[in-house]
């Protein structure tokens, strides 16, 4: 094994799990107690996830809407703490760098939020909000703050002559570089990117992900790039992973999981891409219950519309295995007989 194998990956999840509890009010606590039946209710948001990432490398997370994208991605980057499991940074537990010694590792993880406006303090202006924890953080000091931050709002794309406006002065194709530039004036080593061109135009996203690309190579970034539009994924990433229902169902280098996709759940993400195509679609039903984030971890809940459903999808959850170098999928088709 040569030294390049022999590192640890820059971050690796084990077993995480993230569940969201909601406590009862009053009333419902009267009702339960009455023989209403009131209980509170559990959210499996992440459930058992195991994911590495290696130094420079682009992972693109995919999957639908409440499968658990972003909340994986804010516990990568510690705004949520996980119920379960264990996150590691360069082969060392998260919890070993909280001393202060260990500052820039403990900020070498920043987040790019999805809706840039809502992220931002409108009542701050853009110098203050990029300036602002490098500063704190002892990254420069006052007096040198207000050209670091000019050269952050150059490096992505923005006239550093607007420093002194506010958010809503804005566009927000700008708005999204300047959510990217205080991620970056921290000096950051890995960037969790949640959905952070959804909302732009088709041309601004455009440029925005040539930024990020432009940015990867400036920077040494690592990046976990969370979307649901497959195209982005394709166009950015070096491996995708898929997500169902808190798990992750596939995992793969990008062309691997656009050309030869192995999950049933990858399987119909792809199929849902649209095209410029006069084709005929047949409607096929789906059996069964639909499953819900709500109910206990049980199986693979893909069975609904797995054309291979048998009872033990719903009686025993598939493992994550290698079907192909670098290709893992959890099916049960994938078990040896």
């Amino acid at each position: 094994m040569n030294a390049a194998n022999a590192m640890p990956p820059l971050l690796e999840l084990r077993g995480i799990s993230k569940r969201f509890s909601s406590r009862l009010d009053f009333a419902a606590r009267l009702a339960a107690r009455l023989g209403a039946g009131g209980r509170a209710q559990t959210v499996h948001a992440v459930d058992g996830v195991d994911l590495s990432i290696s130094s420079g490398e682009v992972v693109g997370l995919a999957g639908e809407s409440g499968c658990g994208k972003s909340t994986l991605g804010r516990i990568v980057a510690r705004v949520l703490e996980p119920t379960e499991g264990e996150r590691r940074w360069k082969g060392r537990a998260y919890a070993e760098y909280d001393a202060p010694a260990s500052r820039s590792e403990r900020l070498a993880v920043q987040m790019v939020f999805q809706d840039p406006f809502a992220s931002l303090n409108p009542r701050m202006r853009i110098v203050d909000l990029i300036g602002e924890a490098p500063v704190v953080h002892g990254l420069v000091s006052p007096g040198e703050r207000d050209d670091y931050v000019a050269e952050i709002m150059q490096r992505v794309g923005l006239d550093a002559t607007l420093a002194r406006r506010f958010p809503h002065q804005f566009s927000g194709g700008q708005r999204s570089r300047i959510g990217i530039a205080r991620a970056l004036a921290v000096k950051p080593r890995f960037l969790v990117c949640d959905e952070a061109v959804a909302a732009l135009d088709v041309s601004i996203q455009a440029q925005v992900l040539n930024l990020f690309i432009r940015l990867r190579e400036e920077f040494g970034l690592t990046y976990l790039f969370i979307s649901h539009d497959l195209g982005v994924v394709r166009h950015l990433s070096d491996r995708v992973v898929i997500m169902y229902l808190g798990r992750v169902v596939e995992s793969a280098g990008a062309d691997e999981v656009f050309v030869r996709p192995n999950h049933p759940y990858t399987q119909a993400l792809l199929a849902e891409i649209p095209r410029l195509e006069a084709t005929k679609r047949t409607y096929i039903p789906i059996r069964g219950e639909i499953p819900s984030p709500l109910d206990p971890p049980r199986g693979c809940h893909f069975h609904p519309r797995c054309p291979h459903s048998t009872p033990r999808c719903q009686a025993e959850a598939p493992r994550l295995r290698e079907i192909a170098p670098g290709h893992l999928s959890a099916c049960h088709l994938n078990d040896s007989p």
